[in-house]
């Protein structure tokens, strides 16, 4: 156990490492926000973020929330909307989101039943009736409590969790998402009529992943991203990867996180089918792939993910390092694409987002 809690050449764990089946998890009640739930999977007490996939019945209407901490969210299914302010404007299906830390969102409302995944990077403060005193915390200890009592076991942060045997599996009733059992690939591969169509893309912290474009090298043809969040500040890099090749030895030397979308991805202990959509992963900072890649032909293998510090890649256990991809990288392959990234409109902020055409702007504290 002592040589997985540091930089481990010889991580090849067999316990609970991996992700989590967001259709095999229940929705949980957010007593916090009335008309909200969450399917708990990884929530950190070092960083406080947490990560969940978030539901909001049909007609809820949340005002008044702070996000204490950043957040980035992709919308699978539903509609919700941004009625007043400079932030009005849907959200529909394939839209991916950025909200800066000390952002506060004065009303949203789910037009229809909504499901999005959604990385809070610290706590969410919820505001009473004057605007003004906060009444509640949405925190990851909230999150972590959320999961124990129903028997739920998160995604472990480190490579040392990853080794612990894995405890019983979750017994309760599943919940399955919207989007289960159906072809994800609409939500953002589809680009016709976007820029004619005003109320999908709200710029500069929204975005319709279906206009951004895929960055692909030549030297990998197989391999397509569309650059969505690059920060200069932290080097978090988000992204939608296609991904129906074989990706190479590597190390995660910072942590990544990606939810299936479309087909099955060949993963380090994971059933030879592979794992499809809504399985949800996290690899601790230093965990170790010798090889990735899509299982089956007819399906594009296509993932989100957010990358929170460089892959080093190379030709196998102790041989020189080949290369390494980090923001820098990301930011060199969206400009070769096209993809033009823009700073966004929070002063100290360092995120730069992919460019929507149509769009406004979130309200600072």
């Amino acid at each position: 156990m002592a040589e997985a809690t540091g930089y481990n050449p010889e991580f090849s764990p067999t316990g609970i490492e991996g992700g989590i089946d967001t259709n095999e998890l229940p929705w949980i009640p957010v007593p916090q926000a009335p008309g909200m739930h969450i399917k708990p999977l990884r929530a950190s007490t070092e960083t406080s973020m947490f990560s969940v996939v978030v539901k909001l019945d049909g007609g809820t209407e949340l005002s008044g929330v702070v996000y204490l901490g950043a957040m980035d969210m992709i919308i699978l299914s539903g509609v919700m909307s941004y009625p007043d302010g400079p932030m009005s404007g849907k959200l529909e299906p394939g839209t991916w989101g950025y909200v800066p830390a000390n952002a506060r969102i004065e009303r949203l409302v789910a037009d229809e039943d909504v499901e999005f995944l959604a990385n809070f990077y610290g706590p969410i403060a919820f505001l009473g009736d004057d605007g003004k005193a906060v009444t509640s915390v949405l925190t990851s200890l909230d999150v972590i409590t959320a999961a124990r009592d129903r028997g739920i076991t998160l995604v472990p942060n480190t490579l040392a969790e990853c080794m612990q045997d894995r405890p019983r599996a979750y017994q309760g009733p599943a919940e399955p998402l919207a989007i289960a059992g159906g072809d994800s690939r609409s939500l953002v591969v589809a680009a016709e009529g976007v820029a004619a169509d005003v109320g999908r893309a709200v710029h500069p912290h929204f975005i319709d992943t279906r206009a951004v474009p895929w960055s692909v090298n030549p030297d990998t043809p197989d391999l397509g991203l569309k650059i969505l969040r690059v920060s200069e500040e932290s080097g978090i890099s988000s992204m939608i990867v296609r991904h129906n090749g074989v990706a190479g030895p590597h190390y995660h030397l910072g942590a990544a996180d990606f939810m299936v979308l479309s087909g099955h991805i060949g993963y380090r202990a994971g059933p030879p089918e592979g794992y499809g959509p809504g399985v949800w992963f996290y690899e601790p900072a230093g965990a170790r792939h010798e090889a990735t890649q899509r299982i089956g032909e007819d399906v594009d293998l296509i993932y989100t993910a957010n990358v929170y510090g460089p892959l080093q890649f190379d030709e196998g256990r102790d041989t020189p390092i080949a290369a390494v991809l980090s923001w820098m990288q990301y930011k060199e392959m969206a400009d070769a694409a096209g993809i033009e990234l823009v700073r966004n409109t929070f002063e100290g902020d360092a995120s730069l987002l992919a460019w929507a055409p149509i769009g406004s702007e979130a309200t600072a504290l």
